[in-house]
């Protein structure tokens, strides 16, 4: 199919931008002084524990980049935060949330990019999160370096830096305009291990340009090469529509959402292989919930697979065999 997608490369990386943005709904407007949201959830630790999360969804300037399947753009901002502003925000969260022994800072883009995080505020934001054992953060590979050693030095829990891989299929990222090649990731996840960084990861489970019948393939060789890398869990997230664009690729033949069952499967297969923590984002999973009777159970169940780390017994149906 001749989609302006399958041949944006020959267009400048500006032209390539512009044809994405073009395409997006309007962002949400946000208070530069308020995450835009927060919640305190359980996880399982490297221990094998179930701990508590604090979870902050900073507020601060869009990324540089311009990622095909991206929608996070949607609650960021055109400008750069005042000085003080994300200390603030933090601040403002943890006064609202339940105890955590971990925290997650996640903002939409990448914490290392000095336009969304100053560096400036790097000594207030460490000294916000002192009492916590874990503190992650995400980050694209091109902005991985020596600000992440300084910022590691300042605070006091461990740091993991989480990078959306996306899928180990080259020619699947390439098309996804994040401007990372495997080589890149890789360089990246070796100078986080040389100076012990935790890595966490991200994959897409069904990324547009990829068949059914693929995804479960290729989720799986994206969770050994990002294991294989050194991460030391994976998040798998089925991809999703909302930004403009998927509806087009939607609408031309090239994207659908993973089925439940892909979902399972995969997050069955990433267990399986028992070389890190494997999660699924349940965040609207229920979309992929199309059947009424069993949908529900099979989430919860995905949940708890999430927390104990082990496979569990598959939620019969008669209505849709466990299919949908």
């Amino acid at each position: 199919m001749n989609h302006p997608l399958l041949t944006s490369f020959s267009l400048s990386a500006p032209e390539r931008d512009a044809w994405i943005v073009a395409r997006r709904p309007e962002r949400n407007v946000l208070d530069p002084l308020r995450p835009y949201a927060f919640v305190v959830e359980d996880e399982c630790a490297a221990s094998g524990e179930v701990v508590t999360v604090a979870t902050v969804f900073l507020t601060n300037r869009e990324c540089p980049w311009r990622c095909l399947m991206c929608d996070l753009w949607r609650n960021t901002l055109a400008e750069s935060v005042p000085a003080g502003a994300i200390s603030k925000q933090i601040e403002y969260a943890l006064q609202r949330l339940g105890a955590a022994r971990q925290i997650k800072l996640y903002n939409s883009g990448s914490f290392f990019d000095p336009k969304a995080i100053p560096v400036a505020d790097h000594p207030a934001i460490a000294d916000r999160v002192a009492g916590f054992e874990r503190v992650i953060v995400e980050c694209h590979p091109a902005l991985v370096g020596e600000t992440c050693i300084n910022f590691n030095r300042r605070i006091a829990g461990r740091l993991e830096v989480a990078i959306g891989l996306e899928t180990a299929n080259p020619e699947i990222l390439e098309r996804l305009n994040k401007r990372m090649s495997l080589e890149l990731f890789e360089h990246a996840a070796q100078f986080l291990g040389n100076n012990k960084i935790d890595l966490r990861v991200f994959i897409l489970v069904k990324p547009p340009f990829m068949e059914e019948e693929e995804a479960l393939e290729w989720t799986a060789r994206s969770l050994e090469y990002a294991f294989d890398c050194g991460a030391t869990v994976a998040t798998l997230i089925p991809t999703r529509g909302g930004n403009g664009v998927m509806e087009e690729l939607a609408g031309a033949g090239l994207f659908s959402p993973p089925k439940l069952a892909t979902l399972e499967a995969a997050m069955a297969n990433g267990i399986a292989m028992k070389k890190g923590r494997v999660f699924v984002d349940l965040w609207d999973v229920s979309r992929a919930a199309s059947c009424e009777t069993c949908g529900q159970l099979r989430i919860a169940r995905l949940h708890a697979m999430n927390l104990q780390q082990c496979a569990m017994p598959s939620v019969p149906c008669q209505r849709c065999g466990g299919l949908s």
